[in-house]
């Protein structure tokens, strides 16, 4: 059965890029992030539309990724070495630097359907640093969250911008054992 709704979000994974000659990519050790609240990603590129004999005649529109924000309930330290550049000092104070480089990187995902889950990546992924903030504590503790403003473009090798494999495929079990690669067929 197919799912008629999706709901949930969970199992956020990434992988950190490495670019080599001729823009080659080669993906890291996959590492989780725990703690996904919200995921949006909004499609990027514009449609053009083409008019003659009095009508729209064609239409096209480019895929320039998806654009958006990845609300976690705390980015981790790992995040924040692996791709954000920050390093750990010898007393094991995070140290944010002026100079720090921001990876790219795939972004993996789980959202449950009614019928079965679906995992997602998207294969080449930057990020910019969280906000820090905080509030005083009321008469309830309110957890606050650190968001991500993420954009998700094509991958420069071939293209790709995502890949999507629903429960029960043959890929599902694995696909988050390393960042998913496939030959598209035409």
């Amino acid at each position: 059965m197919a799912n008629k709704v999706k709901f949930g979000l969970s199992g956020v994974v990434v992988a950190p890029i490495t670019y080599g000659a001729n823009n080659s990519i080669t993906y890291g050790t996959i590492f989780s992030i725990p703690g996904a609240v919200n995921l949006t990603l909004d499609q990027a590129g514009d449609t053009t539309d083409f008019y003659a004999d009095n009508t729209k005649y064609f239409t096209t529109s480019a895929n320039q990724g998806y654009t958006g924000t990845l609300e976690m309930a705390l980015v981790n330290d790992d995040f924040k070495t692996k791709i954000l550049g920050m390093t750990v000092d010898t007393n094991g104070v995070l140290c944010e630097n002026k100079d720090d480089e921001i990876k790219d990187f795939a972004l993996g995902f789980i959202i449950n359907g009614d019928s079965k889950k679906t995992k997602y990546w998207f294969l080449q992924v930057s990020a910019q640093r969280p906000s820090v903030a905080s509030q005083t504590i009321e008469t309830a503790k309110t957890p606050i969250t650190e968001t991500l403003n993420i954009v998700a473009a094509a991958r420069i090798t071939d293209g790709q911008v995502k890949f999507s494999c629903e429960e029960g495929k043959a890929a599902y079990d694995t696909f988050f054992t390393q960042v998913y690669q496939t030959e598209v067929s035409e």
